[in-house]
Order: C-alpha cells, then structure tokens, then sequence
C-alpha cells in the first residue's frame, strides 16, 4: 500500500468510508490511490489541470492496478466533475483564495449538489474557507493542526446537514474564551483562527500565533515609518488584531497551564 504524508494521512482520516472521491488539484494522485487501496473509497477522481501532475497521476493509477476504479481527469477545479460522481470533495495544497474560487465556481455549477463532505486543507488563508463554508451553510464539523517538515497545516472537515445553522451557531459562540468583547468581534477571531482549533488549544496552535504575531509586528515596524495617512490607519489595525490574538493565547496558554 502506497504510504502518505502526515498531511495526507490526516485528510485520509476524515473521509467517511464507503464514500465516492473526488480530489481536485491531486497532483500525482497519491491520496486518491491510498484511498483506494485502504478500502476507505469505493471510487476515486482524481482532477489535475496541468499537464505534468496529470501524466504522473495517470502513471500511478496504472502502476497501482486501480486504472479501472480511479479515473484521472484534466480539467480546472470542480469541473472535472460530471453528474452525481462524488459524496466527498477533498483540496488540498494551495491557497485558501484559490481554494474558495474553486468551490464558489463549483457551487454555482451545481458541482456540489450532491456532494456530502468536503475536506479541505489551505497552505495559507484558512479564514477564506471557514468564512465560505458558514456562507454557504456547510457544518464546520472538525478541524486539526499538524507540523509536518517545518510547516504548519490545518486540515478542515465540513459536512452536508440540515441543521448546519444551529449546529454552526454554537460552534462559533465564543463565549468558551471569556472574552469580554462584542459577539460579532468573538466570532470573527473563531473563524480567522479556527473554532475547533482554539477549544483543543495545543503547542503547534501557539507557536503559529506566535509566529504570526511576530510578522504583525514587523509590518507595524514597516508602517511606522511612512508619513501617509492610510499607513497610519492599517497601523492602527493591525494593532488592534495584534492585541485581539494576544489575548486568545493568553487564555489558551492559561488553559495549559
């Protein structure tokens, strides 16, 4: 059996068994034949756009033995999708803007009609999809964070329901924090900072917001020393989320303690 990355194997972990995939961007369609050979898909698409991944994928689908069961396809984002073909959705490697232009378009296709799940894993801008999944009523029904050859990941698992509302309604009340801000603000950190995420807390959460923190403040350093107004005002809001996200590791270094 074909062995995967920690970030691979975690996305694998969320994939309800039995389900019909699709991973779009698959690049060499390791996930999808790990899936495959696991048992956990009874059915794989692996969508690439370019050419070079494309060929790799198609390679390893044939030197596996799965070329009847996955079936490899170019095409850009959800578009390689035809019908009711898939249950489970997973994007994984590339930047939350693109991962959120992807499903967008594919939302309005009707690409996703009958999808049930999406697993999701951004390199950078997890608020883009946690903002689109709450917009679009997907439950946000698990998340994680894992450091894997010096990089951090999120990994985002969201579900199909008809209660995704109430369901999304408590998980974003941030009350858990005790916090004394305004609700709209509370909810705002949640999604930019991960709602799960901050209920487990964890060494590998901080250390991202630590590292974060530290960037805010060099770009504070850079604003300070411009005489235009509107550098004045992105100083000035970038202080107040540095004072925001300081105070959420506060409580969740607190909670450790």
């Amino acid at each position: 059996m074909i062995k995967l990355s920690n970030r691979l194997q975690k996305i694998a972990s969320y994939i309800t068994p039995g389900s019909r995939v699709a991973d779009i961007g698959s690049d060499h369609a390791l996930l999808p034949v790990y899936l495959l050979q696991s048992g956990i898909a009874v059915s794989a698409i692996a969508g690439e756009l370019n050419a070079g991944p494309l060929a790799a994928a198609k390679k390893q689908a044939a030197d596996a033995g799965l070329a009847g069961r996955l079936q490899v396809r170019q095409g850009n984002g959800l578009a390689v999708l035809q019908g009711d073909e898939a249950d489970t959705v997973t994007i994984a490697g590339m930047g939350g803007g693109l991962m959120k232009e992807i499903l967008e378009e594919g939302h309005e296709r009707g690409k996703l009609a009958q999808v049930q799940e999406l697993v999701l894993q951004p390199n950078v801008g997890e608020d883009i999809v946690r903002s689109w999944l709450l917009e679009k009523g997907w439950y946000l029904k698990a998340e994680c964070i894992l450091e894997e050859d010096g990089k951090i990941y999120e990994v985002l698992h969201a579900q199909r329901t008809s209660n995704a509302e109430q369901l999304n309604g408590a998980l974003y009340d941030g009350s858990f924090l005790g916090l004394a801000w305004q609700k709209e603000t509370t909810r705002a950190l949640l999604v930019h900072m991960g709602p799960h995420l901050l209920r487990s807390g964890g060494p590998i959460l901080i250390m991202k917001w630590q590292s974060e923190l530290q960037k805010l403040n060099r770009i504070c350093g850079q604003l300070a020393e411009s005489e235009l107004p509107q550098a004045a005002m992105k100083r000035t809001q970038i202080q107040e989320e540095i004072i925001k996200i300081g105070e959420v590791l506060q409580c969740l270094q607190t909670a450790n303690d």
